[in-house]
């Protein structure tokens, strides 16, 4: 981890207990976290505060993070999700070394744990029904009732346990429970599953196994034999956490870590499910787990999101234990912020307008200086050209303006951002729509640089483009993915669906400055007054670049704040 990702971290409650256990040597001075994913999909941006915070902590510690994959379902994991995983955290600007581990690789190992449990009687192969386990199982307020086969002979258990790994049954025949407490207020201490039988091939062991262990059973098994010191996990499995101690007390393991649980990130106007995330895909909704709509990490990338606004979010929304939500315009502020920094300034008109400035030599071209970034002075300038005809936007242009449009209107006088000051004259208009579609103007030849030898002042400034000289790019213009703010709040009865924005995403053609006909995908640019945009690195071509809108100029989370203060 570089020491620029060190310095993006702050003070929290878990940080807090990892300082005390620090201070009395509570681990030999050992810190030891990890970040567990299952191989089911793509990470998203909550995976990204939990990335940062176990692989943060790790750092200030100079202990290490692990990088686990957690592999026990195989009819829904994928080679294919196991590299994005990889990708993304490194992306992320982590780097785990070579404490890179699967749960698979521990399957021999919990195999022999579930034994154990076995010949202690403290576990039983059932042979309930799916519907009948949850029947038997109960509701919180009311005990459950006892499986008629709690009580087998541990022999019996044994010699189906191994059956059932040799693969003489079905699916669902038979799983393997822990022999807990059915009258448990906690209703995940009532028996739980710890294995099943599940006949899919699986992408590391093949079809070495046809048993696999559950969640809960196999995760607190990796964290004690991987070491770890601190178990870090989200909100809604501070339930589990009894069965999580219950296991590795009964297995009598030498190292048992502590299971410390916080709030997970939600995130308005987006999606933070995986399984809604994945059905989005899969019904093409969106392009893919990389479509810039979405808020999975690839996603984000492909918009253009930097890993150090991602970070830099993740720190201002801080570790808590309470369940909350956070506004999206939190993230495209440190984004905007970010990009501020080092995104190069060009002119891009995304809704052209034509104009003719009437007394300006036709033919002649001049090489205007524009500054690259003004918040970097080392950019530089470039050249771009200026000649009689350009485009502007046309939401800089109004026929009959209201008070305080300092733009283009009739008679009155703006600036052209580096050039000249100019004023519109003549309007022409599509004789069958009335559609403004080009303005005759006329320039002061004495005004290059937006200063006038009289001193007059103009209010308003305006970016261009030269007709003659500008590309003809395709702009991906992106809004939120949903209309509805907290898909908490909706109606239960309606799919989450239906909540989906139509105008998520609209593709334009506009024109651009030729300065970006040798860019690269991958580049971030300012378009003046319109926003951040990034140049695809898939469609992109050669010469003909595609570019997708990160996030606007407008600061939206000012407004906020400014309204909860």
């Amino acid at each position: 981890m570089s020491e620029e990702a060190k310095s993006e971290t702050g003070s929290d409650f878990i940080r807090e207990i990892v300082s005390r256990d620090m201070e009395t040597d509570k681990h030999s001075g050992t810190v030891r976290t990890r970040f567990p994913p299952e191989p089911n999909g793509y990470l998203h941006i909550g995976h990204a505060k939990s990335i940062c915070l176990n692989f943060g902590i790790a750092a200030e510690a100079n202990g290490e993070c692990h990088l686990r994959y957690d592999d026990t379902n195989p009819s829904t994991e994928d080679v294919e999700y196991v590299d994005s995983i990889r990708n993304d955290v490194r992306w992320l600007g982590w780097d785990w070394g070579e404490n890179e581990f699967y749960a698979s690789d521990y399957f021999e190992q919990m195999y022999l744990y579930a034994v154990k449990l076995i010949k202690k009687g403290k576990a039983y192969v059932c042979t309930l029904s799916p519907e009948e386990f949850k029947e038997y199982r109960g509701i919180p307020t009311k005990p459950g009732k006892e499986s008629p086969w709690r009580n087998r002979p541990i022999d019996e258990n044994l010699d189906l346990f191994e059956r059932m790994k040799k693969g003489e049954f079905q699916d669902g025949e038979y799983v393997l429970r822990a022999k807990i407490d059915m009258a448990s207020p906690n209703i995940h201490m009532r028996d739980p599953a710890i294995y099943r039988i599940k006949h899919a091939s699986h992408h590391r062991t093949l079809d070495k196994w046809c048993i696999y262990p559950m969640y809960d059973f196999a995760h607190c098994i990796e964290d004690s034999i991987e070491r770890i010191t601190h178990s870090i996990c989200t909100l809604e499995f501070e339930v589990h956490r009894p069965l999580y101690d219950w296991i590795l007390n009964e297995l009598e393991v030498e190292c048992h870590p502590q299971q410390i649980e916080f709030a997970r990130l939600n995130l308005t106007y987006t999606v933070m499910s995986k399984r809604k995330l994945l059905e989005l895909v899969k019904n093409q909704y969106v392009v893919g787990w990389d479509d810039p709509r979405l808020p999975t990490i690839s996603g984000l990338r492909r918009r253009g999101y930097t890993p150090e606004a991602i970070r830099e979010f993740c720190r201002r929304v801080g570790v808590t234990k309470f369940n909350s939500y956070t506004e999206i315009e939190l993230l495209e502020y440190c984004v905007r912020e970010d990009l501020n920094k080092h995104a190069l300034r060009v002119m891009g008109v995304l809704d052209p307008l034509k104009i003719v400035i009437e007394n300006y030599p036709d033919g002649k071209t001049e090489m205007l200086d524009a500054v690259n970034n003004p918040e970097d002075p080392s950019a530089g300038i470039r050249k771009v050209p200026f000649s009689r005809e350009l485009y502007v936007d046309s939401d800089d242009f109004m026929e009959n303006p209201p008070k305080k449009f300092f733009r283009l209107t009739p008679g009155n006088e703006v600036r052209l951002r580096y050039a000249y000051f100019i004023k519109c004259h003549k309007i022409i208009k599509d004789m069958k729509t009335g559609k403004v579609i080009e303005l005759r103007c006329t320039y002061d030849p004495d005004t290059l640089g937006g200063q006038a030898p009289d001193g007059r002042k103009v209010k308003g400034t305006i970016h261009w483009v030269s007709a003659k000289h500008c590309l003809d790019v395709e702009a991906r213009m992106y809004d939120r993915l949903l209309t509805q703010e907290r898909l908490d709040e909706v109606d239960e009865n309606k799919d989450f669906k239906d909540y989906l924005n139509p105008k998520s995403m609209q593709v334009i053609r506009c024109k651009v400055e030729p300065s970006l006909a040798e860019t690269k995908a991958g580049a971030h640019y300012q378009f003046e007054r319109k926003g951040y945009f990034f140049v695809d690195p898939v469609d992109s071509k050669p010469g003909t670049p595609v570019f997708n809108q990160t996030v606007s100029l407008k600061d939206a989370w000012a407004k906020i704040q400014k309204k909860g203060s």
